[in-house]
């Protein structure tokens, strides 16, 4: 490798460099999201924002899981845990790919001296039933960035389209830091002392031990439990949400007819209990059901006959909650234009006082 700089960025700083870039070109910071996803891509901040009108720029740090690419912190380059730097810009601007070339320049990279090619590599994710068209990027022959205009997600056609940037953070390190093991990239660097802290200090640890759970330990049948119960709850919350769609389209009845909460008690018009709708909750377990997927895949447990029907169950989640989704994003936009007052009580009419007569 051959850096750009003789003083490259700790891999915090990096990742800062790239929050205050994107930032100052009008994208929400998010923080990572709390539940194992397999890439950027599935954190609600892309899967669900991408979908509908409304225009949305967010950049964030995900920790993306693959219990199969482990290998124990033995492999200088392979992790079970790789950090991703996600970018959307929904509608992307006419310039995005100048954007992503000033942001090359704000982490150091000096395009003057190296070699960078937007390489066709167009997208898929079978489990999300997303599709993109778009580039790798290629750093000196380095990978780095996934640079994608999403078409589709969740089965839905989008419009307008989002365009996804996904930097790869630990190469991007590496590459400037010019070290061949991705354990010793220099994660923070003390400003007095000069001591720094490795990436080997921070995360080694991860790798070895989830190593050994998701190749040795993990429980095959427990976790086909885990997943047959995430799937099931999320089904159930999907087969009444479209209940709730059913019920408002039904010209026999009224939209605003009262119908149950979810936990029984009384409830709320139609129209309200589709904005309160825990579709959030659904998505979590689809999420869930992904990842011990993903652990029972490293387990080996998935034969090639299972795996197929495995990834069709995930994505009948997927599907169905995009589409749920973006019909809560409508009724959500309908009531920002007939807002529900709360209900007061009439106040008694004052009669106009006639003054006395007078004799």
């Amino acid at each position: 490798m051959n850096p750009s700089s003789s003083n490259p960025p700790a891999f915090q700083e990096l990742i800062l460099r790239l929050q205050t870039f994107w930032a100052e070109r009008g994208c929400v910071l998010q923080q990572p999201y709390d539940v194992e996803v397999g890439a950027g891509t599935m954190a609600p901040e892309t899967f669900l924002r991408v979908l509908g009108p409304k225009p949305y720029k967010v950049a964030y740090v995900q920790p993306s899981r693959r219990p199969a690419d482990g290998r124990y912190g033995e492999n200088p380059n392979r992790l079970f845990k790789h950090m991703q730097l996600q970018v959307i810009l929904k509608p992307p601007p006419e310039n995005v790919q100048e954007l992503y070339l000033e942001s090359l320049g704000a982490i150091g990279i000096d395009l003057r001296q190296h070699d960078i090619k937007f390489e066709e590599d167009n997208w898929e994710a079978p489990t999300l039933s997303a599709w993109g068209v778009g580039w790798q990027v290629m750093l000196d022959g380095l990978e780095i960035t996934q640079f994608t205009y999403f078409q589709q997600c969740g089965g839905v056609d989008l419009f307008p389209i989002s365009a996804e940037l996904t930097y790869g953070l630990e190469r991007i390190a590496a590459f400037l830091q010019d070290v061949d093991s991705i354990y010793d990239i220099v994660w923070a660097r003390d400003p007095e002392s000069g001591s720094v802290v490795k990436y080997g200090d921070v995360r080694l640890s991860d790798e070895l031990q989830f190593s050994v759970y998701n190749f040795e330990g993990a429980d095959v049948e427990k976790a086909w439990k885990h997943f047959d119960l995430c799937e099931s709850e999320c089904k159930k919350l999907l087969d009444r949400y479209s209940e709730l769609i059913r019920l408002g389209a039904d010209p026999s009845r009224q939209v605003e007819e009262v119908g149950d909460r979810l936990d029984g008690r009384a409830g709320y018009p139609v129209s309200v209990q589709k904005r309160r709708f825990p579709l959030l909750a659904a998505y979590d377990l689809c999420l869930k059901c992904s990842h011990l997927f993903n652990i029972l895949d490293a387990r080996g447990a998935i034969s090639v006959t299972e795996r197929v029907g495995v990834i069709a169950r995930v994505r009948a989640l997927a599907v169905g909650i995009a589409k749920a989704w973006v019909d809560q994003q409508k009724a959500e936009s309908s009531a920002k234009c007939d807002e529900l007052e709360p209900v007061r009580e009439k106040q008694p009419k004052k009669e106009k006082l006639v003054p006395a007569a007078t004799f």
